[in-house]
C-alpha cells in the first residue's frame, strides 16, 4: 500500500509517523491482516525541500523515486492509496481538499482546519467522496491513558466526579537559549496558539474516556509577549501560550485542564490527569498511572500550625502494565490501515477532528467574551 506522507521533515512527522510507525511496521514484516497476508506500507515522501526528503529516503533505504516536491503529481498517481498530512496547520486543509478530490483515503494530524466551518467541510467532502478518513488521536493509545481506560471500564472509580489535567513546560524565549518549539507556534496569523494546538487533544481525550464536552469556559493568555525566532530575531508573540479551561461533560463530570508553554515542570510527566470518583482516584500520565482506593484513603486534617507528617504521594499504588504497550502513533496507524484494507470500523474520523476544532474555536470565544459557552453536538 503506497502512502504519500507530507510533512515528514518536521519532528513529529519524521520521528513518530515515519520512523516509529510505518518504518517500524516494515521492520516487523508488515501489518498482519489475520488471513495469512501482511500489508506492506510504501511511504512516498512529499514536501518542499527536495534535498531534505532525499536525505531521509537515503537514510532509511527508501527508493529515490519515493520522493517528490510536486503534491499535485503525487495525488494524480493512481498507485497512491493514502495521503497523510503532518504539515503546519495553515497549509493542511488545502492539501487535504486536494487529496479528497483525487479520491485518496486521508489520514491527518490535527487540527484539520483553522475554523470549524472548514473542518466540517472537509468531513462532508470525505463522506461524499466515499473515501476512508482518519485523524491522529495518539494520546488515547499511550500506556498511561490505556491503564486509565482499563480502570474506567472495570468500574474502579464508582461515579466519576472530576478530572484535573496539567500540561506544559517552559519553552525558552529564544534569546539566551534556543527555543524548543518553532516560532510560528506563537504567531496567531500563522496558525499558532496553545488553544488551537491543545484543545483538540483535550476534546478527544475527554470524549474518549469520560464523555462528550457540553460546555467550555476558558481563559487564554500570552504570558511571554516577546520571543526570538530561529534566526535569533525578536518578534511579537501574537498567539496565546497558556490556557486555563473548565469543561462540563455529558453525565455531569467536570474537567479542569491547564495548558502552558510558560510553566516549569513539577510533575512526574509533562502531562498528568487526576480523576476523582466516589470509590477511588487515579493520576495518569502518558506512561504511568497511580491509584488510591477509598479503603486506603487517608484522613488529613487541616492545621497550618503543624508541619505535615504524611507522605501523601507514598500512599498511592502503581497500576501494573499487565501487557505490552506499542508506540501510540503506530497503534493508531495499524487501526487506520486495517480500516482501509479490511473495512473494519473506525470512529476517529474527520468529524471527530472537527469536534476538536470546534472546542478550540469556542474556547477562544469564551476567553474573548469572558463567559461559559455551550458546545453543540456536531453532525453532518
Amino acid at each position: 500500500m503506497r502512502i504519500a506522507m507530507n510533512g515528514v521533515t518536521g519532528r513529529m512527522g519524521y520521528r513518530q509517523h515515519l520512523v516509529r510507525s510505518l518504518l517500524a511496521l516494515r521492520e516487523q514484516g508488515g501489518l498482519d491482516l489475520g488471513d495469512g497476508t501482511a500489508l506492506w506500507p510504501e511511504p512516498v515522501l512529499v514536501g518542499r525541500r527536495e534535498h531534505a526528503l532525499r536525505d531521509l529516503a537515503e537514510r532509511h533505504g527508501l527508493d529515490a523515486s519515493a520522493v517528490s516536491t510536486d503534491l499535485d503529481a503525487v495525488l494524480a498517481d493512481d498507485s497512491i492509496d493514502i495521503y497523510f498530512d503532518a504539515q503546519v496547520t495553515s497549509a493542511r486543509a488545502a492539501a487535504l481538499r486536494k487529496a479528497i478530490s483525487a479520491g485518496k483515503h486521508v489520514y491527518t494530524e490535527k487540527p484539520t482546519d483553522t475554523s470549524l466551518a472548514g473542518a466540517l467541510e472537509l468531513a462532508s467532502l470525505a463522506r461524499d467522496a466515499g473515501i476512508k478518513h482518519g485523524v491522529v488521536q495518539d494520546k488515547l493509545f499511550l500506556p498511561g491513558l490505556l491503564k486509565l481506560k482499563r480502570l474506567i471500564d472495570g468500574g474502579f472509580f464508582g461515579e466519576i466526579l472530576s478530572v484535573r489535567g496539567e500540561f506544559g513546560y517552559w519553552v525558552f524565549e529564544g534569546d539566551w537559549q534556543e527555543a524548543q518549539r518553532p516560532s510560528w507556534n506563537y504567531r496567531a496569523e500563522d496558525g499558532g496558539g496553545i488553544v488551537v494546538d491543545m484543545f483538540p487533544h483535550w476534546e478527544y481525550v475527554l470524549h474518549g474516556l469520560f464523555g462528550r464536552v457540553t460546555s467550555v469556559q476558558a481563559l487564554a493568555a500570552t504570558h511571554i509577549p516577546r520571543r526570538h525566532d530561529e534566526r535569533g530575531q525578536p518578534y511579537e508573540a501574537t498567539a496565546d501560550d497558556a490556557a486555563y479551561g473548565i469543561f462540563e461533560l455529558e453525565g455531569g463530570t467536570v474537567a479542569q485542564i491547564n495548558s502552558s508553554w510558560a510553566v516549569r515542570v513539577n510533575r512526574t510527566e509533562l502531562v498528568e490527569f487526576q480523576v476523582d470518583g466516589t470509590h477511588g482516584s487515579a493520576v495518569a500520565g502518558l506512561r504511568g498511572c497511580r491509584v488510591q482506593h477509598r479503603s486506603a484513603t487517608s484522613k488529613p486534617t487541616w492545621n497550618p500550625d503543624l508541619p505535615v507528617t504524611e507522605d501523601f504521594r507514598a500512599q498511592w499504588q502503581e497500576v501494573p502494565d499487565n501487557g505490552e504497550f506499542d508506540n501510540g502513533f503506530k497503534a493508531q496507524w495499524e487501526q487506520f490501515l486495517r480500516h482501509v484494507a479490511l473495512g473494519e470500523p473506525y470512529e476517529r474520523d474527520l468529524l471527530a477532528g472537527a469536534r476538536g476544532v470546534q472546542l478550540a474555536e469556542l474556547g477562544l470565544k469564551s476567553s474573548a467574551e469572558g463567559r461559559r459557552i455551550e458546545v453543540p453536538e456536531l453532525a453532518l
